[in-house]
């Protein structure tokens, strides 16, 4: 299995030490340079990244195509298109991605995309995880990842929490 991931999904799971949930979930995550340069910004917040740095299931590739990069990086951040234009060129399973705009051009593109919710509720039911909801509420609660009310009521319906 092919898996791309922009910023936010890694991030967010270093930020509430889950970032294992990736591993087990999808084996190998594949980052572009511009989301490592994010997430290694962390450092500046005082977050370990030991981790992350250490995991050598988490591999960098550069985008092959630095035109179509540039033309995203007019609508979206460099991380995103980075991201997008890569899962693109290796045909990837999963493009993990949060972002509304950046995922709305991912998908444009023919991407298939999944955020830090949807590889939550796949963790639930591959039992990685037991349960779907306190996974979100830390990262609302530590990280301030936000989800509207209507969603989080929604997706604790569907995991049956």
């Amino acid at each position: 299995m092919i898996v791309v991931s922009d910023t936010s999904p890694v991030a967010n799971l270093i930020l509430i030490n889950k970032l294992d949930i990736l591993h087990i979930l999808f084996g190998k995550i594949i980052i572009p340079p511009a989301v490592d340069k994010e997430i290694k910004a962390l450092k500046n917040l005082n977050i370990d990244l030991d981790t992350y740095i250490n995991s050598s299931w988490i591999a960098l590739e550069k985008p092959v195509d630095t035109d179509k990069v540039s033309a995203l990086m007019k609508m979206i951040d460099d991380g995103e298109a980075e991201a997008i234009v890569i899962a693109k060129e290796l045909k990837a399973d999963y493009l993990l991605i949060d972002e509304r705009k950046g995922t709305r051009l991912a998908k444009h593109e023919g991407c298939s995309t999944i955020g830090l919710v949807g590889v939550l509720i796949k963790a639930k039911e591959k039992e990685i995880i037991g349960r779907v909801m306190p996974v979100l509420d830390e990262l609302e609660n530590v990280e301030g990842f936000w989800i509207g009310k209507d969603l989080k009521s929604f997706i604790q319906k569907l995991v049956n929490e």
